[in-house]
């Protein structure tokens, strides 16, 4: 039964985990000037690739926060350091490298931008999630 001994820690990090995750994706969508999840209702692709990557993206750094923390408060506040670097990251990605992303997302229904954004999503939540090891 010792095993159990960490239930509730484990409890504890896995309720800020999904908390600070869906935090993170929530914020992400108020800042894109579009709905996501209704573009993906209606059977957007480029949407759904594009969140995907981001909730991923996001999932990494929280993740590693979480895992190289010393306490719940300690994981909360490098979690959302890293989802500030990660929105960060995201922003510059979508001005600078794909300034007419919205369009070809909403109106032109083009994958390749989408894709692009997703990866780079979980590009920069890989980097974000090993500099927290450091």
């Amino acid at each position: 039964m010792t095993s159990l001994a960490t239930l509730p820690a484990f409890l504890g990090h896995f309720a800020l985990g999904i908390l600070l995750l869906a935090g993170a994706v929530t914020v992400h969508m108020r800042l894109t000037p579009h709905d996501e999840l209704a573009l993906i209702r209606e059977g957007n692709t480029g949407a759904a690739i594009t969140l995907g990557g981001v909730v991923i993206g996001y999932a990494l750094p929280i993740g590693s926060a979480i895992s190289h923390s010393f306490g719940v408060i300690d994981a909360a506040v490098w979690s959302v350091l890293a989802v500030v670097a990660q929105q960060g990251a995201f922003l510059v990605c979508t001005r600078v490298l794909l300034p007419d992303w919205r369009a070809a997302l909403e109106q032109r229904g083009e994958l390749a931008g989408s894709v692009l954004k997703g990866a780079a999503a979980v590009a920069v939540g890989v980097l974000n999630a090993a500099c927290l090891t450091t």
